[in-house]
This record gives structure tokens, sequence and C-alpha cells, in this order.
């Protein structure tokens, strides 16, 4: 609740000073609180079903016996994570500093395993996504 009051200090600290210079009726800070509360509790909800997604995606992997490499895990965490537009090898090779054959190489492997999937555009618009089930 701390951090999403902090997020929303602004709106905090406005509703706080209405409350305290009126009639003393804490009707709408009580209502202002209670929405917070529960853009609070949704945000937590988020938060909690993005690390279970990612701890299901790593004990199905584990599971299947799959092996990869410190830059296939860097990558595949990023994705489960906060990783913002579409994976690149250029995104690839920023993000495990490896040479474009390495990338290439690390993707094709992830794609073989039915981790990745190349999106429809090709070329050197060539984008790579999580596939949504695992083989």
């Amino acid at each position: 609740m701390s951090s999403q009051i902090l997020e929303e200090r602004r709106s905090y600290y406005e509703i706080l000073e209405k409350t305290q210079s009126g009639r003393l009726d804490i009707t709408e800070w009580l209502k202002w609180f209670l929405e917070c509360l529960d853009r609070a509790i949704l945000h937590s909800n988020q938060i909690t079903n993005s690390a279970l997604a990612k701890e299901f995606f790593w004990q199905d992997l584990n599971k299947k016996n799959v092996s990869l490499n410190q830059r296939q895990k860097k990558v595949l965490n990023k994705l489960l994570g906060d990783f913002e537009g579409k994976l690149t090898r250029e995104k690839w090779m920023k993000l495990t500093k490896a040479s474009s054959r390495t990338a290439l190489r690390d993707i094709h492997e992830l794609i073989e395993l039915g981790i990745l999937e190349q999106e429809e555009a090709g070329g050197r618009s060539t984008s790579y996504r999580q596939k949504k089930n695992l083989n």
C-alpha cells in the first residue's frame, strides 16, 4: 500500500489538504484511500501472477530436462519480466554482449526447443516471441 501511495502522492496530498481544510468530513479521503487500496491490490496481484508464470515456466523446462546456456536464461528471464518491444537479434546481442552468429544460434536453439517462435515479418524486421505453450 505504501508504494501505491508513493506512486499517487500528488493526489494523496491533495485529498489530505482538502480533507483537513474543510469540515473535518473524511468521507472523500476514505473513498480515495479505499480506491487506492484496490489499485494496490490489483498491482500486487499482477506482480504475483507474473512471478508465478515465470516460476511455472522454469519448472516446466526443468521437468523436460531442457538445458540452456546463461545467455538464453538471461533473455528468457527478461522476456518473462519487463521486456519492452520485440525481441530481435540486435536486442539479443545487446542484452548478452554476444556476436551476431552466437545470438542467432541461441535463438534458433530456442525455436527448435519450442520456446521461441519467429513472428510473421521477416528480413530486417525479423523478431521473435515466446511461445504461449511449450511443446
